[in-house]
This record gives structure tokens, sequence and C-alpha cells, in this order.
């Protein structure tokens, strides 16, 4: 796997981290051919080489139809789009968990709910691609760890949907809360709301560049000519020690008892949790008090979303109160490959573990569908995926 160093000096913008994929190498045909899965009409996607400064980069050019222009666009129709595209379930769940992080920033800030607020600029065509875009790009490296420098934010004032603010805008303060920033004096705004939740949903990592192999550098061009060149410089490299130190990571513990509700229900609430963060969800029997039989509702979640996973739990369940707590876990790095075999491609999930590969795992959905097609059992499927992944390797 990759590691990838995302050296933002001036700033950074959706369309910015799409282009710095695109000058690494992402081949644009792959990249419209996955955004082709989204099923939406009324663009085109080209790049050109832009000088900047001196320094040659990458900028993305989205031409939107007539019929097609930018409009305010609800959360529920970004959700709609991505989860009814034909991208691999992996992309979906990334590209929505960046969408509802944008939409909860621009709620708190405006005093809406997340589903219920306008997305505005970032809720336009344009800002769709950019985001699934680069998920696309990290996806295609194949990248394990991410780190992101500080970021220069600029300053001065923005004009948006809602007048002029300051730069940064509220929404961009609020989903780079506990990232190290810094602001040039630059007048003008260097990072955007986009920028911003993709950047914090990538990246494992703020910090200065990591011990790494360089291996490829690309440059991702913004709009605007400023005293310095406004672009993006991503590196990608590989990891120098191949025996890396464990990752320790805590996490948040959500729980509670629950015996007087519709068991219908629990598919809603455990999808919905898993699409706004969940790391993993559980619910097993037990009998609680009057002997009445009830289920254990378990979330696992990154800390940072511990309120607004338990703010669901109350919104779509029965309970009226929950238990949480932060644990420490250690987790394998995990990344997902298309696999060609003789009976179709399949998706398989590979656990990496201090640079060894410790766990080879078919994606069961897609054997079933190609066993299907084919007429044989699963688990004949099942072993041709899993042998085919191991060639691979």
């Amino acid at each position: 796997m990759s590691t990838a160093y995302f050296d933002c000096f001036s700033g950074a913008s959706g369309d910015m981290i799409l282009g710095a994929f695109i000058d690494v190498g992402l081949p644009l045909e792959i990249l419209k051919a996955e955004l082709d899965k989204l099923h939406i009409t009324g663009y085109e996607i080209e790049f050109r080489k832009v000088d900047k400064n001196g320094v040659m980069a990458s900028q993305v050019m989205i031409e939107i139809a007539r019929g097609h222009e930018r409009h305010s666009t609800h959360l529920s129709d970004i959700v709609a789009t991505v989860s009814r595209s034909s991208l691999n379930e992996h992309t979906r769940k990334m590209a929505l968990d960046i969408f509802y992080r944008l939409a909860a920033a621009e709620a708190k800030v405006h005093g809406s709910s997340p589903e219920g607020c306008h997305l505005h600029e970032v809720g336009a065509l344009d800002s769709l691609i950019d985001v699934v875009g680069a998920v696309i790009g990290y996806e295609y490296f194949n990248i394990g760890t991410a780190y992101c420098s500080r970021i220069n934010l600029g300053g001065g004032t923005v004009r948006c949907a809602h007048g002029i603010l300051p730069v940064p805008a509220p929404a961009t303060l609020e989903l780079i809360k506990g990232v190290p920033v810094y602001s040039s004096g630059t007048q003008s705004e260097l990072l955007t709301p986009t920028g911003a939740a993709i950047l914090t949903s990538l990246c494992d990592h703020f910090a200065p560049m990591p011990n790494m192999l360089v291996e490829l550098v690309g440059y991702g061009a913004g709009e605007r000519d400023i005293e310095f060149p406004n672009v993006l410089r991503l590196v990608l490299g590989s990891d120098t020690d191949e025996s890396r130190a464990i990752s320790h990571q805590t996490v948040g513990v959500i729980e509670t008892n629950i015996d007087d509700m519709n068991p219908q229900l629990y598919d809603n609430l455990i999808n919905l949790a898993l699409l706004r963060g969940a790391l993993d969800v559980c619910v097993q029997p037990n009998f609680m008090k009057k002997n009445r039989p009830g289920v254990s509702l378990q979330i696992i979640c990154p800390v940072e979303k511990i309120d607004e996973l338990a703010e669901l739990i109350f919104n779509e369940s029965t309970a009226i109160g929950v238990r949480w707590r932060t644990e420490n876990r250690i987790v394998t790095e995990r990344v997902i490959k298309n696999v060609p075999t003789k009976f179709g491609v399949a998706r398989v999930k590979i656990a990496s573990f201090r640079g060894h590969v410790v766990n080879i795992k078919p994606e069961h959905d897609d054997c079933v569908k190609l066993a299907r097609e084919n007429n044989i059992p699963a688990k004949e499927v099942i072993m041709e995926v899993t042998r085919q992944a191991e060639n691979l390797l």
C-alpha cells in the first residue's frame, strides 16, 4: 500500500485535490468510467496543464450543460445519488461520509439539521464529482496511510450563498477542529469547505512529511492567481520501515439495551449508523427485566462521532439512554481490490499487519452474484476468487 502526503502550502479545494490525483497519474479514462457509475448526466470533465507561478499543475475543468447549472441541493439528494450508484460499497461509504460531515458542519453553523440543510455551493454537480473523484483517486493508488501538512487558510472575506463571510468560512472552521492550520496573510479563501471535508476524511495524520521513499509527485491547480503557486502538492511513496510500528487507536463504544422495539427497525438503524461513520455495529439478544427478550446494541465509532451516533440512536430507536466509553484497539491495514477470475470480477478485502498480508476475504455478495450467473455453488466461486487473489499478491 502507498503512503500519501498532501502538502497544503496554498490551501486545498475539491478540484485541487482531484487535479493532484490526475497529475500524479490517475488515468482520466478510469476516472470517467468510475464517475459514470453515478448515473448522472449533464457534465463533461477534462483537465489541462497550467503554469502557476512557475509550477506546472493539472487543472480540472468541469463543464455543466445548459439546464444542469449549479443549484442548492439537500443532503438527501446527494445520498440518493451516491446510494443508487453502481460504485463499489467502500467508495460509496467514503464519499457519503464526506458529505455527511459537510452537512453536519453547515447545519451547526446555520442552525438546522444535516438532513434539512441546503449544501449550496458544495451541493453542486461539480462538487459531487470532486468528492467522488477524490475517493476514486485515493482507492486507485491503494493508499494505506495519508498524511497532511499544516493547512494555509488564507484570509480576508469570501462571498457565498449566505452573503459575505470571513475566511475561513464558518463551515470550514467546524471541519478543521483539531487540525493544525495557519494563515500566510493572503487575502483570499485558500481552504474551501469541500477541501477541508475531503482532507479531514481521507487523512490519518496531520503532521510534517513522514519518513518515506518518494515515488510520485503531482500538483493540482487552484483557480486563484496569488503571490505564490496556488497548487496542492501530492506526494506518493512507500514506507521505508518495513517493520512499521503497531498502530494503536482510541475509539468510542456506545451501548444500550432495548426490549420494546419493532425488530424491523434495526436494519435502518444499522445502515444509517454505518453511513454516518460507525466502524462496527453489533446487535445481540438478551433477557431484560421481567424476563422480557431484548437486544444489546453496540456501536464502535471514532471518538468525535459519539454525540452524533448517540443522537441517531435516540431518533431511530426506542432507547432513552445510552452508555459510552473509550477503548484502545489495534487494527490491520485494509484495502479493497477487484480480482478477475474465470467466473467474473469480484472484490476482495486484503488485510495486512506490519507489512504482511494476514487475511484475504472475498466479498460475499459478489461471489453469490457470480455463482448465480454461472449456475455453480457459491463456495466454488469463493475458493476461486481467494486463489486468484493470492496469485495476484
